[in-house]
């Protein structure tokens, strides 16, 4: 059983098939409990969390199998939605990783109108994604493929997403040594399509500044950017472990003013204490 935060990010997998059973009692109550505590973010935007069951309205996904209960998510359209709805997400799903309750983002490959009316969608608001919770059952042909064919399980080296005072300097083996554990957890954090959009910058004041490496084709009304949501899910890992680790750390919005490469965009920042 994993026993760091580390771990837990490391061994989570998105999981395509269920072995069909439903979520037993004690876990249901927990996530639930979850839910109804709130999954905060520092962005202080409240993102709304709903336990959806399969059968009862006809949800399903061409890519999962032996699914049963699905949760979707919603936030009011605005600024930082995306980046505080893949922060908040995250934290659910990792807390039901530690229940052993499988999950996996599911943005596109679903009848969305269909969720959208499930979830009581109103104007005004967005459904980023949606996951399936279950048990894990084990790996179909078709997930083993999927994986694959988008390289799940592969992960960008750390000198091309850590940079130290500027997008022309990687940090050093040192630096790298120094925080290696908040590395590990920021390059193993999900994305879509395992783009790892995330870029970070660390400055000469202790604080991080966290970008967004652009692609095309990942921005729309209904689900915002995907990538911003990829920034916060990995932000979300950085901030978690370095709660685990004692430290505190306090995220704001306040551009640093480096000059970044053509395509990228600056986030947010997380200062350690």
């Amino acid at each position: 059983m994993a026993t760091s935060f580390k771990e837990i990010v490391k061994g989570r997998r998105s999981v395509r098939t269920f072995d069909g059973n439903a979520i037993r009692p004690e876990d249901r109550e927990k996530l639930e409990e979850c839910l109804r505590e709130g999954i905060s973010n520092p962005f202080d935007i409240p993102v709304e969390f709903v336990l959806l069951d399969a059968d009862q309205y006809g949800l399903s996904s061409p890519v999962i199998s032996g699914e049963k209960l699905y949760v979707a998510g919603k936030v009011a359209k605005g600024p930082y939605a995306d980046v505080a709805f893949g922060y908040s997400f995250e934290k659910l799903v990792l807390f039901a990783w530690s229940l052993g309750i499988g999950t996996t983002w599911i943005g596109g490959t679903m009848k969305r109108e269909h969720f959208e009316k499930a979830a009581g969608l109103a104007a005004g608001e967005m459904m980023p994604c949606v996951s399936p919770l279950g048990y894990p059952a084990k790996k179909s042909i078709k997930e083993t493929l999927m994986r694959k064919g988008v390289g799940a399980d592969n992960r960008m080296p750390a000198e091309k997403l850590f940079f130290d005072g500027g997008f022309d300097k990687p940090l050093s083996g040192a630096e790298k040594q120094e925080i290696a554990d908040l590395i590990e957890v920021v390059r193993w954090a999900p994305s879509a399509v395992n783009k790892q959009p995330w870029r970070v910058v660390r400055g000469a004041d202790g604080v991080y500044h966290f970008y967004e490496k652009k692609d095309k084709g990942y921005v729309s009304d209904a689900t915002g950017d995907l990538q911003k949501i990829d920034v916060g899910i990995a932000m979300c890992h950085f901030v978690m472990e370095l709660e685990e680790q004692g430290k505190s750390a306090a995220v704001a919005v306040s551009d640093p003013g480096i000059r970044v490469p053509e395509g990228t965009e600056y986030i947010a920042s997380v200062r350690v204490g």
